[in-house]
Parts: structure tokens; C-alpha cells; sequence
């Protein structure tokens, strides 16, 4: 009996203040499906966005960072297959051999004298003469 009466009591606020409720929730269906779908579409641009601009962020971060002090410097690498591979690492004043496969790495020697790699001479001009000529051969023959 104190439960109906109560239930009595309370009835008519809670049927009134879901009444508001309803009338909130009336426009957003009333949108329809272009509308989710729109609200849908700005959200995901806007986190592919950031997360461009987190990306961006990082890289001008990492160059910002000096690198001048590493100890360790790949001066070669040779490919020997599709996954595997020989690297000569310089640490400090020795060299080491090291073969890397998928799952592992390997010290294959220490170098008692260091390796030193020869620099890269710029092209001399007679074959960027004859490059030139022949790229104007080409360009003749299509006209």
C-alpha cells in the first residue's frame, strides 16, 4: 500500500521530467542519417589529422635531437639475399662483422685494421658530355 502510494506520488515527475528529455532527443533524430553520417565523417577526419600532425611532430622532434655523438656508425652494408644480409660496424677504432638474418645476429670478425672506404669521386665531365649527347640523340629522334 506505501509502495502504490508512493509510485502515485512520484508518477507524475518522473513522466514530466522525461518529457524534456524526449523533446531533446526529437531533433537529433529528426536529422537523420546524413547527419550521423557527416558528424561521422569530420570525426574521423579530424583524428586521421592529428595523427598526421603527431607524425609530423615526431620527425621535427627526432631532428632536432644532435647525432653527432653516437659511438656506433654502419660504415657498409652488402645484401646477400632477400633477408639477409652483412653489416661492418665501426665502434670506437674497431670494426666488427656482424650477419643479421630475420631472427638473429651474428659477430662474424673483429678487424684488427680498420677498412677505410674509398670516397666518391664526382662524375668527370667527359661522360656528363656524353650522357648529354646522348640524351639529345633521343630528343632528335622523336621530333
Amino acid at each position: 500500500m506505501a509502495r502504490t502510494l508512493l509510485l502515485g506520488l512520484f508518477l507524475p515527475f518522473a513522466a514530466t521530467a522525461a518529457e524534456p528529455a524526449a523533446q531533446a532527443v526529437a531533433p537529433l533524430t529528426s536529422s537523420g542519417m546524413g547527419g550521423q553520417l557527416l558528424q561521422l565523417l569530420l570525426g574521423l577526419l579530424l583524428v586521421i589529422g592529428l595523427i598526421f600532425l603527431l607524425a609530423w611532430l615526431v620527425r621535427r622532434v627526432q631532428q632536432i635531437v644532435p647525432r653527432g655523438g653516437q659511438v656506433i656508425n654502419i660504415v657498409a652494408t652488402q645484401a646477400l639475399g632477400p633477408r639477409d644480409r652483412l653489416v661492418l660496424v665501426q665502434v670506437g677504432s674497431e670494426q666488427v662483422l656482424l650477419g643479421l638474418t630475420p631472427g638473429r645476429i651474428t659477430s662474424l670478425h673483429v678487424l684488427k685494421e680498420p677498412v677505410s672506404m674509398p670516397t666518391a669521386q664526382p662524375a668527370s665531365g667527359e661522360f656528363a658530355q656524353r650522357l648529354m649527347e646522348l640524351l639529345g640523340k633521343d630528343q632528335k629522334d622523336k621530333t
